[in-house]
């Protein structure tokens, strides 16, 4: 019988914002082992996330950052399923994260694809279509998407590497979110931000 208290239930609860009973099960199959059973509950609550982007994020935390010098401010919202979530340090850290990813990135504009205008990827696209007008012209397509996708990378902030690339391994804030929803099982959206800047 694997040794555990309701304590260790109560703190891998806290933790991964795993269900009560999800968290007693995961404890008993990894032995008492915390880091083990939270391991089992990611892989078990990954296989989830198809379901749980099709959920409502109705639920969520605004959270802002300001630089030590006032001149750089951000506000962001992230939402998740549940208040339970919300309330989730992880989940709070990760709002917060963001807001200090936006503050020193500014050129974060959108936070998805999605959200980019037609006809803003068309004007892009026609610019850098002038740019390599003296490529041979079975090359020019590829060479313009990749130039489409590169100018998006740097403006879309789900695409970037967040700032602080050696403490998160060089992930994309797209993949750290990813990563929330499989640790929280449910899904996770940020929803939009404002940057305020001195001067701009």
């Amino acid at each position: 019988m694997a040794e555990f208290t309701a304590q260790d239930v109560k703190a891998l609860r806290q933790k991964t914002g795993a269900g009560m009973m999800d968290c007693k099960n995961a404890l008993t199959e990894a032995g008492g082992d915390a880091a083990k059973a939270e391991e089992l509950l990611k892989v078990k609550l990954g296989k989830k996330l198809g379901k749980l982007a099709d959920r409502e994020a109705a639920e969520g935390t605004v959270q802002s950052y300001i630089h030590s010098n006032g001149k750089v401010g951000v506000i962001v919202e992230v939402d998740c399923n549940t208040d339970f979530v919300a309330r989730n340090e992880d989940f709070v850290a990760f709002a917060r994260e963001i807001a200090m990813h936006v503050a020193a990135s500014p050129t974060a504009k959108y936070v998805s694809r999605d959200e980019v205008p037609q006809d803003v990827k068309d004007a892009e696209a026609a610019i850098f279509e002038q740019q390599v007008a003296d490529k041979p012209e079975n090359i020019r397509p590829k060479i313009v998407e990749g130039m489409l996708n590169k100018w998006l990378a740097e403006i879309v902030l789900l695409d970037q590497v967040h700032v602080n690339a050696d403490k998160y391994d060089g992930k994309t804030i797209e993949q750290l979110r990813a990563d929330l929803s499989t640790t929280t099982g449910e899904n996770v959206v940020i929803r939009r931000f404002a940057r305020f800047a001195v001067g701009e």
